[in-house]
């Protein structure tokens, strides 16, 4: 049922944003796309109640409800980043609105870019970690909740590689390409007149 239930989650939340956006853009409804774009949250409420119902009925802590702790944190930290990076491309491209900004590609403007996004998955394996402790706390000594606990490891292992990767564009930041030397010099045209 967890596993079912998140990838409804994961479907309505594409529906939700392609509905909201067609609201917004195509039908000029941006009121109205505010609201269907608000019902985001309520997909992750729904997913979180019905996985503390599922161990509450007995259910054996496993790595559906593990995989159901890490899409929530990643929905925390990441869905309204998403929306945003979406909304900005779509508006470009059917709205006549400006390019979206790209991010930097070099020095430490992309260490910066980078830094922020490891916040993010910070921000993403804290809620997952925290989630999965309330479950282990849930179940209690009288359950096994090894399956939880590696969980939370997953969720530390993801926000550590992605770390190290952010860490390198600090470390090592990637130099902007050296501009071409000036080209030497083309030769004039002798005046028409004077050719021979």
């Amino acid at each position: 049922m967890i596993v079912t239930l998140i990838i409804i989650c994961e479907v309505g939340f594409w529906v939700l944003l392609a509905a909201g956006l067609l609201l917004r853009y195509a039908l000029k409804m941006p009121r109205t796309s505010v609201a269907v774009l608000l019902c985001e949250p309520v997909l992750e409420l729904v997913l979180l109640v019905a996985t503390a119902i599922d161990l509450k009925n007995g259910a054996a802590p496993d790595w559906k409800h593990g995989v159901a702790a890490l899409y929530l944190g990643y929905t925390v930290a990441y869905g309204h980043y998403t929306i945003r990076w979406i909304d900005g491309h779509v508006r470009h491209r059917f709205a006549g609105g400006p390019p979206p900004v790209k991010p930097p590609k070099y020095g430490m403007a992309r260490a910066r870019f980078e830094g922020r996004l490891w916040l993010r998955t910070l921000l993403a394996a804290a809620v997952a970690c925290l989630l999965l402790q309330l479950a282990v706390w849930y179940v209690g000594d009288g359950g096994d909740a090894s399956s939880l606990r590696g969980w939370q490891f997953t969720a530390l292992r993801v926000m550590g590689i992605h770390g190290l990767i952010a860490l390198t564009y600090l470390v090592w930041p990637r130099k902007a390409p050296a501009p071409d030397p000036d080209p030497a010099p083309v030769p004039e045209d002798r005046d028409p007149a004077t050719r021979g």
